[in-house]
């Protein structure tokens, strides 16, 4: 999943019995697990990868260059480059977002806006059924 860029690898990470409360700021890759109330920054200016795992939860708005979903965040989404919802994923919240890939179950409850991060040619890629 991560090796298709090659150059994004995960950094850090938030192990599901934590919880933190505030502004969350990181570059490189980040994985969560567990809770964050508050708002989710990566450096944009450089490559950063996000993954919200299945037992994830984020309650606050969250930006990156490249975005994999498969928990719940509730709140705004920008993606730079590339959003991926699973199949678990659900988002509360309007997205924004210059490629998307959404995979069958993944739930959005919001408006989604291609292009408005970056003006620049929009894909919108569906997953085939049993699709990793």
């Amino acid at each position: 999943m991560l090796a298709r860029k090659g150059k994004n690898t995960i950094d850090s990470l938030i192990g599901s019995s934590a919880h933190i409360q505030g502004e969350l700021g990181f570059k490189g890759g980040l994985r969560i697990d567990g809770r964050v109330t508050g708002n989710v920054n990566a450096e944009v200016a450089e490559p950063s990868v996000l993954v919200i795992s299945e037992q994830a939860r984020i309650e606050g708005e969250v930006r990156a260059v490249h975005l994999i979903v498969n928990g719940e965040i509730i709140g705004d989404v920008y993606s730079v480059e590339l959003i991926e919802l699973q199949p678990k994923a659900r988002i509360t919240g309007n997205i924004y977002y210059k490629a998307i890939e959404m995979h069958s179950g993944a739930l959005v409850t919001g408006k989604l806006n291609p292009g408005h991060v970056e003006e620049t040619s929009q894909i919108l890629k569906f997953a085939a059924p049993g699709e990793a």
